[in-house]
């Protein structure tokens, strides 16, 4: 590490050019591939998927996705004829737009139950040519345009549909622009340099850049969600910053210590950059955990986020040691350049408030881990009524034409209709069609059927299909119990002495088979990787119980989390205010990425905190100190990473999507809690508690196990001594007694102590 930072600061030209080469070829690039992106949430393999399958096969006229055109009269019905004339020209002039299949009109002939009993609401539906992931966005808007062109003063015509999703207005890259603000604004409070507080946003700005154009063309390659290249530019912006504040404070720390300016920052990369390549692996471990589901929606979307994470965490320690060469001593602000040369070097004692709160937590760690345990455990409550399900356009912000339609719909013939079961089976002779011809007649009988259409053939005979229209929305836990009482009852039966072999498909039953799924792999899931990043902090910290803690703090985190997701988006706690729509089920592929994200994220602060401790550690050989010393060190920096972080992730609740809006809270509220409840307040209650045995590991499984190191590489003839240390020291460790350990030399400890003044490190105990 040192020698690629030496190699930066010394090329520091070549080496900023590099990267502005990198993410300019992958802009260009980009921007002449396009997007290509794909939301397939199909499983193979379940009900649902082959529902559809069947259908693609045997009606690929209505494999596309459709929009639902819905027009509604203040006053008068829908079948007056200015109304029926202006609507009729309105949907001819849709049928003849590029991407567009078909059309239907209420008007023409039988109007198959689409105006509504009191004559107020109708809807026609759109087919388009192609599935939704396909449609042209400019193909959606101009359908969108035709039909608003329609509407009066007394007709209200809206549209639905994922199609027409498309079309709705987001923040754009509003979010980004305010999370970059305020973290400019935290960054030049703590610096106090303007030059110094650019340098984290101008190395994260690159890396994210690079990342979202690669993600561009990613998906080109793989399925890649929609959401993906937001989502990576969520992490990216969140961790880059803050692995760049990391560095630039260690940095900043050398200059005030009399280090040269070369010299000043290969030292950071060589210590705090080794901890932030160290996070950062945990964090693309956690997100590639992913792949062991075998989804390909989520294959993507974890090789996108790590790919962001790589990045970042390469700029941070080459791009980084190169700008800070540029600035030189303009990382220190005048006041800092002023006393450095009045008064000569001094080094950055922890005083002020971080060394009092310290030693707080060391003179009452009982009370205060209580407290913290009582706090996570109130918001992790609401993570057990926790409902995975189809969030859909009825959760969409009021202004949305997509809400509005939906809206209209649900008034006019039931909430059903916005989601439609389908019924899809190979046929086999007269028996099968006879058995069809009658299934109308039972599944009307059904606990919650609202209505039932009549069964289609293909051209051949040999496929057939019917829709059944729930009496409840998609989203509702009604719906989905329909869709268990036709597959585990209602349809067995009906296929009795017949070769039928009934498929339900849908969005509700297709979004419950994948929430199936992944429940299902969900526990493997999360043991992998709790156990990669356990196994990584053994490895890091040669002990048994800092992995442990860390593994449990993580799942405080993420638990908490989750409580505070649910309350906002599933009970609805303020989500209209926030201009996230009405309460609603959380989409089922969300929890696995949240736990990858989080899992990372959490272990990013454990990291930064816990190496300082460790290093102090391998120092001293006294817990209360390294537990006493790390705190009041590091809790200033990762409390302003963390303001920094959650004001970034915040900020995407700004861009209009449900799912990022869900992102950005959840992760503002684990960082939020990790950094402020858990980091600086839990985890070193519990390390003061546990004493020496927070450093305890078998002397057997410390000679099996490779040696890999995040503390600076002065600390490693202290790690040694400690490793020899013998059998019945380690048990004095596990008593507590690690103080007696002779791991450093005693005339030089008595010469550092006279060179400086009494600070936190001195506090007795």
């Amino acid at each position: 590490m040192a020698a690629l930072a030496r190699w930066c600061v010394r090329h520091r030209l070549v080496a900023v050019l590099l990267w502005l080469l990198a993410f300019g070829g992958t802009a260009a690039g980009a921007a002449v591939a396009g997007a290509a992106y794909s939301n397939d949430y199909g499983t193979p393999g379940t009900e649902s998927s082959r529902a559809t399958e069947l259908l693609s096969e045997g009606f690929p006229g209505v494999s596309g996705d459709s929009a639902t055109v819905v027009w509604h009269t203040g006053d008068g019905s829908v079948r007056a004829a200015a109304v029926e004339q202006t609507m009729t020209r309105t949907l001819d002039e849709i049928a003849e737009l590029p991407g567009v299949a078909a059309v239907t009109d209420p008007y023409d002939g039988a109007d198959g139950g689409r105006v509504s009993e009191d004559g107020r609401t109708a809807y026609a539906t759109v087919t388009f040519e192609k599935p939704a992931e396909d449609v042209e966005q400019a193909q959606a808007e101009a359908v969108v345009d035709t039909a608003k062109a329609a509407e009066s003063g007394g007709l209200q015509v809206e549209l639905g549909g994922t199609a027409i999703g498309l079309t709705e207005t987001s923040g754009g890259h509003l979010a980004e622009i305010v999370g970059v603000l305020v973290a400019a604004v935290v960054l030049f409070l703590a610096f106090g340099s303007l030059a110094a507080s650019l340098l984290p946003i101008a190395t994260a700005l690159v890396s994210v850049g690079t990342a979202y154009a690669g993600i561009t063309l990613l998906g080109h390659a793989m399925t890649v969600a929609d959401f993906a290249p937001m989502l990576g530019t969520l992490i990216g912006l969140g961790v880059g910053i803050d692995y760049a504040l990391f560095i630039v404070t260690r940095h900043r720390r050398g200059l005030k210590r009399g280090l040269c300016v070369e010299e000043a920052a290969r030292n950071a990369v060589a210590t705090t950059g080794r901890a932030v390549v160290f996070a950062g692996a945990t964090v693309c471990i956690a997100l590639l955990g992913m792949l062991i589901l075998r989804l390909g929606f989520l294959n993507g979307v974890a090789i996108a986020a790590s790919l962001t994470v790589v990045l970042t965490v390469a700029a941070s320690v080459t791009l980084l040691p190169a700008l800070l060469s540029f600035i030189g001593m303009r990382a220190l602000s005048r006041r800092e350049r002023r006393r450095l040369a009045e008064h000569g070097p001094e080094p950055e004692l922890p005083t002020g408030f971080a060394a009092r709160w310290s030693a707080f937590v060391q003179k009452h760690p009982k009370k205060l881990g209580a407290i913290a345990l009582v706090v996570m455990a109130l918001l992790a409550l609401p993570t057990l009524g926790l409902r995975l399900g189809t969030s859909d356009q009825g959760n969409d912000p009021k202004a949305t034409t997509t809400r509005q339609a939906y809206d209209l719909l649900a008034d006019g013939f039931g909430p059903g209709v916005n989601g439609p079961l389908t019924l899809v089976t190979e046929v086999h002779g007269a028996a099968d069609k006879l058995a069809l011809d009658n299934l109308d007649t039972t599944l009307r009988a059904t606990e919650g059927v609202s209505t039932v259409t009549p069964v289609t053939y293909d051209s051949g005979g040999g496929t057939a299909y019917l829709t059944v229209v729930p009496e409840s929305s998609p989203q509702s836990a009604r719906t989905s119990e329909l869709v268990e009482r036709l597959r585990g009852k209602v349809l067995p039966r009906a296929e009795t002495g017949t070769t039928l072999d009934l498929h339900v498909g849908g969005v509700t039953a297709g979004y419950d088979d994948f929430a199936d799924v992944i429940v299902g792999k969900l526990p493997l899931f999360v043991g992998v990787v709790i156990g990669l990043g356990c196994l990584l902090l053994l490895l890091a910290f040669r002990s048994i119980g800092i992995p442990l803690k860390a593994a449990a703090m993580n799942v405080a985190a993420v638990a908490a989390a989750f409580g505070v997701v649910v309350a906002i988006f599933q009970w609805g706690w303020g989500s209209e205010l926030l201009g996230l729509g009405r309460a609603g089920p959380i989409e089922p592929f969300l929890p696995v990425i949240m736990v990858s994200v989080l899992f990372g994220l959490s272990m990013d602060y454990q990291v930064f905190l816990v190496s300082r401790m460790y290093e102090e550690w391998l120092e001293t050989g006294d817990n209360r100190r390294a537990v006493r010393v790390g705190l009041a060190e590091t809790s200033r920096v990762i409390n302003s990473a963390a303001v920094i972080m959650i004001s970034v992730f915040l900020a995407f609740v700004l861009s209009g999507d449900r799912v990022i809006a869900m992102f950005g809270i959840a992760l503002a509220a684990a960082v939020a809690l990790d950094a402020f409840v858990l980091r600086t307040l839990l985890v070193p209650a519990l390390m003061h508690l546990l004493g020496g045995a927070n450093w305890w590991l078998p002397r057997r499984l410390d000679r099996l196990l490779p040696r890999i190191s995040i503390e600076p590489p002065e600390s490693r003839a202290a790690h040694e001594r400690l490793a020899a240390a013998t059998d019945a020291e380690a048990a004095d460790v596990l008593a507590g007694d690690a103080g007696e350990i002779p791991v450093r030399d005693a005339d030089a400890t008595d010469v550092r102590a006279k060179e400086r003044q009494p600070d936190v490190r001195d506090i007795p105990g």
